[in-house]
């Protein structure tokens, strides 16, 4: 177990050498997220994310995997099958033996796999193949809410999300 941490931290300290350094907020922000999945909490979840822009992007990823298999449904999957895809179900969290974590990940084990997109966007990316995005956050505009980050975006199918566990 302790081996396996190790890797992982050599991995996230590679990792983290590349591109800029993710915002605090960011990571804390997909901290939040990832607990509440863990806890299966559906408001702690429904608080960290702009449903509708996650709601897009998963029709969207499911379109085009449709179109690739010459599968073509009028009007795309139903609000209602996007809905059960965007949950705390949906995000598997495992730790580096692959289990599921006692403890959820705090900002600074999230940290090293957060990736900057653009100066509004980051993602949380795979630790088995960093250059995908598992999680896309961008930072709110509306000053009233702080400008806070939210998940915006995430992979649409079989999302396995792999960090170091506080408890490990």
């Amino acid at each position: 177990m302790l081996r396996a941490s190790m890797i992982l931290a050599l991995a996230a300290v590679g990792l983290s050498s590349c591109g800029d350094k993710a915002p605090k907020a960011a990571s804390e922000s997909a901290s939040r997220l990832l607990a509440a999945a863990l806890a299966d909490d559906r408001v702690a979840f429904e608080a960290e994310i702009d449903r509708p822009a996650v709601r897009d992007d998963v029709r969207r990823q499911v379109a085009e995997l449709a179109r690739s298999t010459a599968l073509e449904v009028d009007g795309g999957p139903s609000e209602f099958a996007l809905d059960r895809m965007i949950s705390p179900d949906a995000l598997r969290v495992v730790d580096a033996s692959g289990q599921r974590p006692t403890q959820a990940p705090t900002a600074s084990e999230v940290a090293p796999l957060m990736k900057v997109v653009d100066k509004k966007h980051v993602c949380l990316r795979d630790a088995e193949a960093p250059e995908d995005c598992l999680l896309t956050f961008a930072k709110g505009d509306d000053p009233k809410a702080g400008g806070r980050w939210r998940l915006v975006g995430m992979k649409a199918m079989d999302l396995r999300i792999e960090v170091a566990s506080a408890g490990g």
